[in-house]
């Protein structure tokens, strides 16, 4: 069912209002499931502050020990009382014990919830693992300088000084009312709701496990993974929580109405005006281009660029393979005689061709080179968002809203490179735009370009 709010990142309060008196209701809202029965913790387990990626790596029996170690520290007692329980249909944590954790993952999702707290209580919701949307008493003395009276609902893990860390207004209610919570997270970007109020405005979560890792070494979050409720410092209750998995394609239709002010479209959906090069390779059709089975060559936009960011959906078969010509020079080979290709690929090549790839062959990887990040494809048929941005010498992807690739191409050293080919275009400062075709029927869709200063 599509959801009447996606595609309205500024939710007004009147809006708010009535999806508030929704989750008043005994049942979810349309389209969405409730992630708490409202009489126990059924669909619950325990959990810690513990890489989710690193939790599904451990072999079988050793996961499920972890896991019933934490869910039994659900229910331990202190004061005669388990540390999380269920009075009246609200989930009740006394500020101890470990974090309440769906049993199910998630990839993209909107997630409704009320909660309150008591006075310095100092909590949470981790989004597939990953800590954390902000919730906490804004009230309280501060001697660290963390930011209480900023209020909740900024994505605190984030890097000190970038958006969203701190949240955009303060929207929280007096310490013991319930307040509203609204979150969107499509790819890596997160969009946070309070009271009504937008707190959070389509920003990166922020990978905390490996924020210590060198910067070529870090991985984005998680392409799926479970909600956790932290709470510490104190008692924090939980009701009404909904959640609406979101779908491919209204994920990328959402990504796509986003931040795309100043952006041209290069392809006109009818014909191939303003393109050069491997014209005959293509077949254009339902305001998209298909690349014709058995064909090769590049296609490149025929106006030359220097620093630029591109916009472009696509959508792939089985063991389709194609690539983005970065700065082309208009004849050769994108990938080595241009600054650079960046690979359009299968997620699944190695089992679906089958062959057998080097990292820096994966899709987004700038080929040969430098590997980007894998698994955040949508599933074969469906269509898949990216940019590509292009400043210098430093390239940065991001596929249906998770940043896959940043890499400064300076700083490869080329006797690395795959099968120690020369690579005399990689410096070049400007060129053409365009596509690599590899003989499969990858397909093109809204393709814009932005020029950048």
């Amino acid at each position: 069912m599509k959801n009447r709010f996606i595609g309205r990142p500024g939710l007004g309060l009147a809006l708010f209002i009535v999806l508030a008196s929704c989750l008043t209701a005994a049942t979810p809202p349309p389209g969405f499931i409730a992630l708490f029965n409202g009489k126990d913790l059924s669909g619950w387990r325990g959990g810690q502050t513990y890489d989710h990626r690193q939790l599904l790596a451990l072999p079988e029996a050793e996961r499920a020990a972890l896991i019933g170690k934490w869910t039994s520290a659900l229910t331990e007692l202190k004061d005669g009382k388990p540390h999380w329980r269920v009075e009246d249909g609200v989930i009740v944590n006394d500020g101890f014990g470990d974090y309440a954790t769906t049993v199910r993952d998630y990839g993209d999702f909107e997630l409704l919830l009320e909660y309150k707290i008591d006075p310095g209580a100092d909590s949470g919701v981790y989004l597939r693992g990953v800590p954390q949307v902000q919730i906490w008493d804004p009230t309280a003395p501060d001697p660290k300088g963390h930011g209480y009276a900023k209020g909740s609902g900024g994505l605190w893990n984030n890097a000190v000084g970038t958006p969203g860390r701190d949240p955009l207004v303060r929207a929280d209610r007096p310490v013991g009312e319930w307040n509203h919570l609204r979150i969107l997270m499509v790819g890596a970007r997160v969009s946070v709701w309070l009271n009504g109020q937008a707190v959070v405005d389509h920003v990166v979560l922020e990978n905390y496990y490996d924020r210590r890792l060198p910067a070529a070494e870090r991985r984005p979050v998680p392409p799926r993974g479970p909600i956790q409720l932290q709470t510490h410092g104190g008692p924090t209750s939980w009701r009404n929580i909904y959640l609406r998995e979101i779908p491919p394609a209204e994920g990328v239709a959402y990504l796509a109405a986003r931040g795309n002010e100043g952006f041209t479209p290069i392809f006109n959906g009818r014909d191939l005006e303003g393109w050069a090069g491997a014209r005959d390779s293509v077949a254009i059709a339902d305001r998209s281009l298909t690349w014709l089975p058995g064909k090769g060559g590049v296609l490149y936009w025929a106006t030359e660029l220097r620093d630029f960011e591109a916009r472009l959906q696509f959508k792939l078969h089985k063991a389709g393979n194609n690539g983005l010509a970065i700065r082309y020079p208009g004849s050769g080979n994108a990938a080595y005689d241009g600054m650079t290709e960046l690979q359009i690929l299968d997620d699944q090549y190695e089992i679906n061709k089958p062959a057998k790839l080097d990292p820096r062959q994966v899709h987004g990887s700038i080929y040969g080179m430098v590997p980007a990040a894998r698994g955040y494809q949508h599933p074969i048929g469906e269509w898949n968002f990216q940019t590509v941005s292009v400043q210098g010498s430093r390239i940065r992807v991001e596929l249906n809203g998770t940043p896959i690739l940043d890499a400064d191409v300076n700083t490869i050293d080329l006797a690395t490179v795959l099968e120690g080919k020369a690579h005399p275009g990689l410096k070049r400062a400007s060129g053409f735009f365009g596509f690599a075709g590899h003989n499969d029927p990858v397909a093109f869709r809204d393709i814009t370009v932005k020029r950048l200063p």
